[in-house]
């Protein structure tokens, strides 16, 4: 008797199974992971340098480092540094030299110095604004003491924030399962491509893979910053303040969609927030129309494009909303 089952029933019924890949197929997709980043160690490698700083001639530390520029430009962190204003560097062929601080950023992590050697290997910083998660990220540094190793993994999440020393959030910042240790601090995370992405900062301890670097994009703007003025500029309105919730019934009120807001602790006597006469007890709720959910906020949208120049502080005083016209001034370090 013949089977008059439907075809599309006899298919729902034995899904046709997927084709396994060969032996051969996975052999050479490995063998061409195994190119990409062989390849970009062969580049990058020679410009990722040991960085000892040292005080009094004296080495504080360890970590590593990565020249950027061909006449000796080299970004490591700044908790390598740990203040030291010189550092002697060792090449992956073992040559040393030595180098000079020409800038710290604690904020960010980053320091900026100049090895007294020209023609030096170099890496590009590239544009971490192109990353996607899932991208093969591959790890260059000197963790523990042990020269010139190599780890990969991928970008796991993008636009992390992480918490500098300083105290102040690092925006922007690369999370990665390439397996960084101490000693990785300050060398490069870099793409297939073999840009530089981003520059190794922090690992948790206790944790598996969940490593950090300092966007290159905020590198680049670091460097730019420290070669131009010696230091990164960022504003100051001469507050004091604390992130504060804001009581559902005034948000409501006031019409705002904010859940917190900074309150005004104190004022500095001189300040643009005097002369703005913004007054304790004030909230402060935006920006330029930014919104300033709390002080991590604050800090972050008072960067050096804001110094000398007028911006309107939106507050709460008494329940009402007002418009303030400040003109912040560079914060003193």
């Amino acid at each position: 008797m013949l089977d008059r089952t439907p075809a599309f029933l006899l298919h729902a019924n034995n899904p046709p199974s997927e084709p396994a890949s060969s032996p051969v197929q996975d052999e050479a997709l490995l063998e061409a992971y195994s190119r990409a980043v062989t390849s970009v160690v062969d580049r990058i490698g020679p410009a990722v340098v040991r960085v000892e700083p040292q005080t009094s001639g004296h080495p504080t530390g360890m970590g590593s480092g990565v020249v950027i520029s061909p006449d000796g430009l080299l970004l490591t962190n700044s908790h390598v540094m740990q203040g030291a204003r010189d550092a002697k560097l060792t090449g992956p062929d073992g040559r040393r030299f030595h180098a000079r601080l020409i800038g710290d950023d604690a904020d960010t992590d980053l320091a900026l110095l100049r090895a007294d050697a020209n023609g030096l290997p170099f890496a590009t910083l590239g544009n971490s604004k192109l990353l996607k998660r899932g991208q093969i990220a591959i790890a260059i540094g000197n963790p523990l003491g042990f020269e010139s190793t190599v780890t990969t993994g991928v970008v796991s999440a993008l636009g992390r924030s992480l918490r500098a020393k300083s105290g102040r959030l690092i925006d922007d910042v690369i999370q990665t399962d390439a397996a960084l240790n101490p000693g990785n601090s300050g060398g490069p995370l870099v793409a297939t491509s073999g840009e530089v992405i981003g520059i190794n900062t922090a690992m948790i301890m206790g944790a598996q893979g969940i490593c950090f670097a300092v966007a290159s994009n905020t590198a680049n703007h670091v460097v730019t910053e420290l070669i131009r003025h010696g230091r990164v500029r960022r504003g100051s309105i001469g507050v004091a303040g604390q992130t504060v919730p804001l009581p559902r019934r005034v948000a409501y009120a006031a019409g705002l969609s904010l859940e917190s807001g900074v309150v005004v602790a104190a004022v500095e006597p001189d300040s643009p927030a005097a002369q703005a006469n913004l007054e304790q007890g004030d909230i402060l709720l935006a920006l330029n129309g930014e919104p300033v959910r709390g002080i991590d906020d604050l800090v972050r949208l008072l960067n050096g494009d804001s110094i000398g120049r007028i911006v309107d502080l939106t507050i709460l005083r008494h329940g009402e909303m007002h418009t303030l016209s400040v003109v912040p001034v560079e914060r003193r370090r």
